[in-house]
């Protein structure tokens, strides 16, 4: 079995005036459900400059781990704050290349 994550990136266009809602939003789920589920690993919350978006970056154990957070009715719960602030697609991959320049 690989030891590579799933990467799981939520793209949301956001209703102007919205953004911070939103980000405070999804910190609530990240800090209270998501942290808490098996499998997950990581998470980064990435806003626009502009206001008009913000990324969610996640990295997960497997697809199966985020297919579970998906049907977790806690996460569930929170679907219908997000759709009211933000659309949203999302896709899931792998880590093909990765540069780093340290200092």
């Amino acid at each position: 079995m690989s030891n590579e994550s799933v990467i799981l990136i939520n793209l949301l266009k956001v209703e102007p005036g919205k953004q911070d809602a939103l980000i405070a939003l999804l910190k609530q789920s990240t800090e209270t459900v998501i942290c808490t589920l098996h499998g997950w690993k990581t998470t980064r919350l990435i806003a626009a400059k502009d206001g008009a978006g913000v990324v969610i970056y996640s990295e997960w154990e497997t697809a199966e781990s985020v297919e579970a957070m998906r049907s977790d009715p806690r996460m569930k719960a929170y679907f219908p704050q997000v759709s009211e602030l933000a659309s949203l697609d999302s896709m899931m991959g792998s880590a093909v290349f990765s540069e780093t320049r340290w200092g």
